[in-house]
């Protein structure tokens, strides 16, 4: 009779166990081990963009700049350059602008070239605005003018003032203004016109950095 009884007993414990196999395969797989078995992945970090300020341009930045202009019959050849080291070019330091000019006409027939007036307008700004220009500087003299026909040359000094402090950059306006004479004997001359322009950065202004 005991011998039964355990027999029995084994039995359906053997039964049992069989069941719960059965009722664990029948749930199905847990949800990390669907689609490849591997955990899903914890979500990336928002990369963060930021923008880095563009550096200023400065048309003086190897010390230096030369350009050619044409006006009319006129082709100048004009050198800038300033005798204060662009990281002193600050918002309130006085801020010198040299320039040299020669020129060439054509056809050369042995008529002369004057130089009548040049004039330099300093106009402030930074990436977002341009601010009021400063008062224009000119040099003139007694018509017809100094003679700027190579051999000869123009040598002058322009001045920039302070700017406010938020200012980046100040662009320069240059205009030239020429008496050719019609003739190589005559008292009668043509006027002609050259501009030119060139952007200095200012050093520490808005915390901008600077380039060439």
């Amino acid at each position: 009779m005991r011998l039964a009884a355990r027999r029995r007993r084994a039995v359906f414990g053997t039964a049992v166990a069989v069941t719960a196999v059965l009722g664990l395969t029948g749930c199905g797989a847990p949800p990390w081990a669907q689609g490849g078995g591997q955990a899903p992945a914890s979500a990336s970090p928002t990369a963060t963009m930021t923008t880095a300020p563009q550096p200023v341009r400065n048309d003086l930045s190897s010390g230096s700049t030369q350009r050619s202009l044409t006006a009319g019959s006129v082709a100048a050849t004009v050198n800038y350059w300033s005798t204060l080291s662009m990281d002193r070019w600050t918002a309130t330091a006085l801020k010198p602008v040299n320039l040299s000019m020669e020129t060439t006409v054509t056809p050369n027939d042995g008529q002369k070239v004057y130089l009548q007036r040049a004039t330099m307008t300093a106009v402030p700004g930074n990436a977002s605005q341009s601010f009021a220009a400063l008062s224009p500087q000119s040099d003139q003299t007694d018509a017809p003018g100094y003679l700027v026909l190579s051999p000869y040359s123009y040598s002058q000094t322009f001045n920039v003032g302070e700017v406010p402090a938020e200012v980046t950059f100040v662009t320069l306006q240059f205009t030239f203004e020429f008496l050719v004479q019609t003739t190589p004997t005559s008292n009668e001359f043509a006027k002609q016109t050259a501009s030119d322009s060139l952007t200095v950065a200012i050093a520490g202004g808005g915390d901008a950095g600077t380039g060439g």
